[in-house]
C-alpha cells in the first residue's frame, strides 16, 4: 500500500512535473485495484503526447486540456481497460487530436466504446523535435498492451506492466502469465533507467524492480505447486487461493483467483498440471507421469 502522505501527491486536478519532459495528472478513481488512481502522463511541451487519458471524468479531461495549452498532438493508449482509455473520446472531442492504440481487441473487461484513428505496434515511433517515444508491444496484463519508451530520458511509460506498491493482476483470457513474464524479462534487459507506472510513483532502479517482480511471481508459482502437493488430490482454484493467499484480505481472494488461474495455465503449458476451466478441477502431474508422457 502507498502511504497516506504519498497519496497527497496524486490529488485529482494536480499537474505534477516529474522531469523536463514528463508531467502527471491522476484521475479521480483511487481504489484497492487502482492505487491512488490512473496516471495520465503528458510528454513534451511544444507538442504534447497524452498517455492514458483515464476515466471519462469531465474535470479530469478539462485539466488535461488546460495543461496541454493547445499543443496536444497525440492521444496514446497503453491498453483498453476501463480505467485507462474511456477519457480518450472526450479528450479528442475537445482537442481534435487523433487516438492511437494497438489493434487487438480484448474479450472480457474492456472499454466497450473505445475507438481509435491509428494503430501502433512494436517498434513504431512518435517523434517530434522535443522527444521520441518508441512503442513496445507487451502482452501479459492485456493482449493489446503497449509501453512507450521515452528515448531522451530512458524512461518507460509502463502502463500496467508494473504497479507501485502492488502486483499487477493477470486475468485470462486477455492476460497470460507466460507472456507477462516473457515481457518483464525482456524489459529487464533493456537500457531503462526508470519506470512510470499507470498507478503510483516513478519506480527505479528499473532492473531491480523488474527482478523483484520476477522473484515474486516465481515465489507465488512455487506456493501454488506447494498447495497442490499439500491438497494431494484434484482440487479447485478457491481451495488453492485459501492456502496461497493467506496474507491477502478475503475480499481480494476472488481477484487473486484470476492470478492463480493464470499461474495454472502457465504450469499446464509446462506440463506440470492438468486442467482447463477456471471453475474446473486442477490436478498436479507428478514427475513420473510427466516422464511417462514424454516417453509416449
Amino acid at each position: 500500500m502507498i502511504p497516506a502522505e504519498i497519496m497527497e501527491q496524486f490529488k485529482p486536478g494536480l499537474v505534477t512535473s516529474l522531469s523536463p519532459l514528463i508531467r502527471r495528472i491522476t484521475a479521480p478513481n483511487a481504489s484497492p485495484m487502482t492505487g491512488p488512481g490512473t496516471n495520465t502522463y503528458l510528454v513534451g511541451h511544444k507538442e504534447v503526447a497524452v498517455i492514458d487519458p483515464g476515466m471519462d471524468d469531465p474535470e479530469h479531461i478539462q485539466t488535461i486540456v488546460e495543461a496541454c495549452d493547445g499543443n496536444l498532438k497525440w492521444i496514446l493508449v497503453t491498453h483498453t481497460h476501463p480505467d485507462h482509455s474511456p477519457g480518450s473520446q472526450s479528450l479528442q472531442a475537445l482537442t481534435g487530436a487523433p487516438i492511437y492504440a494497438h489493434r487487438l481487441e480484448l474479450q472480457t473487461v474492456r472499454d466497450e466504446n473505445f475507438r481509435c484513428d491509428h494503430y501502433l505496434d512494436e517498434g513504431d515511433q512518435i517523434h517530434c523535435d522535443e522527444f521520441t517515444l518508441t512503442c513496445l508491444h507487451t502482452p501479459g496484463h492485456a493482449l493489446n498492451h503497449l509501453c512507450y519508451f521515452l528515448e531522451e530520458e530512458k524512461l518507460l511509460l509502463a502502463g500496467d506492466m508494473v504497479m507501485d506498491g502492488a502486483t499487477v493482476v493477470i486475468m485470462p483470457p486477455d492476460g497470460g502469465m507466460t507472456d507477462y513474464l516473457t515481457q518483464i524479462k525482456r524489459l529487464k534487459e533493456m537500457n531503462i533507467e526508470a519506470l512510470a507506472p499507470a498507478h503510483g510513483r516513478i519506480m527505479r532502479p528499473s532492473k531491480t524492480i523488474l527482478q523483484e517482480i520476477l522473484d515474486h511471481r516465481q515465489a507465488r508459482e512455487n506456493m501454488v505447486l506447494d498447495a497442490l502437493k499439500q491438497i494431494n488430490k484434484p482440487t479447485t482454484i478457491p481451495d488453492i487461493v485459501e492456502i496461497v493467499y493467506q496474507d491477502v484480505p478475503k475480499h481480494l481472494h476472488k481477484m487473486a483467483g484470476n492470478t492463480v488461474y493464470a499461474i495454472l495455465l502457465k504450469l499446464k503449458d509446462d506440463n506440470t498440471v492438468s486442467g482447463e476451466e477456471k471453475e474446473g478441477i486442477w490436478t498436479l502431474i507428478h514427475s513420473s507421469e510427466r516422464h511417462s508422457d514424454k516417453n509416449d
